[in-house]
C-alpha cells in the first residue's frame, strides 16, 4: 500500500470516527459494485432485505454502473429498472444507480462486487484509497486470477488490493430466474481471519464495535429472500471454484447439445467435469478447500447442472456448433453487450496447467481450450476425455 493509499484510508477512517454519522448510527451501508444482469439481481435482493431490516442496515443502496452512451444511470434511476441487461423487472426504489465509483464506495462498510473478472484489478485501482478501512466485502464474481507467479481467487485478489477481507457467493443463479423471484439458491461463503495477519502483512482494520457484527447471520440477512435460499459456509476457495470451474464444464456441455448427442452424453461429460472441479480445488487449494462443497452445495452440483442447461456459456457453445460460427461471434450476437467467462477462464486455467505440465491430469478442461483454440474438433471429446 502507497503512503499516499495510507493517509486516504487513516482520512476516511478519522472522518467516520469523528463525524460518528456511521458508527453512531449502528447501520451498514451497503454498495454493489456492477450493474449488469447478475448484478442488477443482486442489488434488488440487497435492497428488498436493507429496507426490510431498517435496525442493521441504512435503506439506501447505491449501484455502481458504467454508464455508456445512453445515461443508463439516469435511465435505472428514473424509471427503477435496467432496460439494458435486466428488461421488465422493477427494481427497489431505495436503490439508487451511480457512475462515480469513489462516490459509490466511500460510506459502503458491505462492498458486493459483481462484475466480469476481466476488469477487477481496473476496479480495485480506481477503489483503493476510497473505501472504508474496515469495510467486508462479498464477491460474486466467477472466474479465477491467474498471473505468472500463480492462481487465486477474485475474493483473495479484492482482498489483498484493498486491504479489507473478501467472501465469495456462488450458485445455481440464472440471473433473469433470481430477478423474477423464481425459486432458487445460493452459497455465501465467509470466514474472515479476524485479528490474523497472515494473510494481511499489517492485519484487517476491525468492525468498530458499534456496527453489528459482520458475520453468517449478517450475510444471511443480506441476501435470504422467500425466492432466493442462503446457505452460509466458511469454505470461500470451493464456493469461488466451483463458480468459475463449471463454466468450463458448460462449454462441453453446449458442444454436446450442438451435435445433438444426447442426455447421456451431456452427462458423461458433466460427470467427468464435476470430478474435474474437484480436483482442481483440492489439488491447488488443499489448506481450504472442501471436497464436500462441490456435491453437497448450490454452489457446485446445483450450479454446474444449471449451467449445462440454461447458462449462457452453454448456450453459446451450442450454437457455436449448430451454425459453424466462432463461439465470440457467438458471443457478440447473443449477449447484448456481456462476456462469457467460460471462455477466459478456460484459456487462464489451460495457461496454468500447461505451465505446472498437468494438462493430461484435466483431460475436460484442457480438451475444452483445445476446441476453443481451434487445435481438436468438437467431435473429438469422447476420446479426449477418455481415461484408464
Amino acid at each position: 500500500m502507497s503512503s499516499a493509499t495510507a493517509v486516504r484510508r487513516l482520512n476516511l477512517l478519522t472522518r467516520t470516527i469523528g463525524t460518528g454519522t456511521r458508527i453512531g448510527s449502528m447501520k451498514h451501508r451497503v454498495t454493489v459494485i456492477g450493474s449488469g444482469n447478475w448484478g442488477s439481481a443482486i442489488a434488488k435482493i440487497v435492497a428488498e432485505n436493507t429496507k426490510a431490516n431498517p435496525d442493521v442496515f441504512h435503506e439506501e443502496v447505491k449501484m455502481f454502473v458504467h454508464s455508456g452512451p445512453q445515461n443508463l444511470t439516469s435511465i435505472i434511476n428514473c424509471i427503477h429498472e435496467n432496460p439494458k441487461y435486466l428488461p421488465g423487472i422493477t427494481l427497489p426504489t431505495n436503490l439508487f444507480a451511480t457512475p462515480s465509483l469513489p462516490d459509490a464506495v466511500s460510506e459502503a462498510s458491505v462492498l458486493i462486487f459483481n462484475v466480469p473478472h476481466q476488469f477487477v484489478s481496473s476496479i480495485c485501482r480506481q477503489i483503493n484509497g476510497s473505501c472504508l478501512p474496515y469495510a467486508r466485502a462479498i464477491s460474486c464474481i466467477k472466474g479465477v486470477d491467474v498471473s505468472p507467479d500463480g492462481i487465486s481467487l477474485f475474493s483473495d485478489t479484492i482482498g489483498r488490493k484493498l486491504g479489507i477481507y473478501c467472501g465469495a457467493l456462488s450458485g445455481a443463479n440464472i440471473a433473469s430466474e433470481v430477478a423474477a423471484e423464481k425459486f432458487s439458491e445460493t452459497t455465501v461463503a465467509y470466514a474472515p481471519p479476524e485479528g490474523s495477519t497472515h494473510d494481511f502483512p499489517q492485519g484487517l482494520t476491525p468492525v468498530p464495535e458499534e456496527l453489528p457484527a459482520v458475520d453468517h447471520v449478517l450475510f444471511r440477512t443480506l441476501f435470504h429472500r422467500p425466492y432466493f435460499h442462503v446457505r452460509v459456509v466458511s469454505d470461500v476457495a470451493g464456493v469461488s471454484l466451483g463458480g468459475a470451474l463449471k463454466n468450463i464444464v458448460a462449454l462441453a456441455a453446449g458442444f454436446v447439445d450442438g451435435l445433438e448427442w444426447g442426455d447421456n452424453a451431456k452427462a458423461a461429460v458433466m460427470r467427468v467435469g464435476l470430478l474435474e472441479m474437484r480436483k482442481f480445488g483440492k489439488m491447488f487449494f488443499s489448506q481450504s478447500c472442501r471436497s464436500a462443497t462441490f456435491t453437497e452445495e448450490s454452489c457446485g452440483v446445483a450450479d454446474l447442472i444449471t449451467s449445462c442447461n440454461g447458462g449462457r456459456n452453454h448456450k453459446c457453445a451450442m450454437l457455436s456448433v449448430r451454425t459453424g460460427k466462432s463461439i465470440e461471434t457467438v458471443e457478440s450476437e447473443e449477449l447484448n453487450g456481456q462476456k462469457l467467462q467460460g471462455t477466459i477462464t478456460a484459456r487462464e486455467v489451460n495457461v496454468y496447467l500447461k505451465n505446472k505440465g498437468l494438462e493430461d491430469e484435466f483431460p475436460l478442461f484442457t480438451a475444452v481450450y483445445r476446441i476453443l483454440n481451434g487445435e481438436t474438433k468438437v467431435e473429438s471429446l469422447p476420446q479426449l476425455i477418455e481415461t484408464d
